[in-house]
């Protein structure tokens, strides 16, 4: 997939953090920065915007990106073994594909706009070189991975949102 981001939003988080600040879903990312460390984020952060269909991550791709929801819906499609469909519906304020990021296995699902959306990617080597230079962003971001991680792992209908 390759969505060019407008430049308008480069390096403005500030929606991003209100979400995750204000989400009171299961799978909401709990990441506590404070308002310095959310700049720092920002530059290892690339815009994605998607309209509503558009597909965002698909199954078996070896892909390790990670994806901060901001602003839309998206909804997660696996397909088991026995041709059974499983689907579970992300919002503003959680992430996609912490699963592949953590396991370095191919994605486990399907995941569609279900509307327009705004999101906001990492890749590995972005995540490298904010351990580098930002220890403790890197630290509180990976501890909040993990949680969302480990919500959705106990809650059986949003274990298909490991992506």
């Amino acid at each position: 997939m390759h969505v060019t981001p407008p430049t308008s939003l480069r390096f403005d988080i500030k929606g991003l953090a209100e979400s995750m600040r204000h989400s009171s879903a299961l799978d909401a990312v709990p990441l506590n920065l404070t308002d310095m460390q959310w700049p720092m984020l920002a530059n290892y952060l690339q815009p994605v915007v998607l309209q509503q269909g558009q597909v965002l991550i698909e199954q078996g791709v070896k892909d390790r990106t990670v994806y901060f929801v901001e602003s839309g819906t998206l909804t997660v499609h696996y397909e088991d073994d026995k041709e059974r469909v499983r689907i579970a519906v992300v919002g503003s304020g959680s992430l996609l594909g912490e699963g592949a990021f953590f396991s370095h296995l191919p994605r486990s699902a399907t995941v569609h706009a279900g509307s327009d959306c705004r999101l906001w990617c990492m890749t590995p080597l972005r995540f490298r070189e904010l351990s580098t230079r930002h220890p403790e962003v890197a630290l509180e971001l990976t501890v909040a991975m993990s949680a969302v991680l480990a919500r959705r792992m106990y809650n059986k209908p949003k274990r298909v949102a490991v992506t």
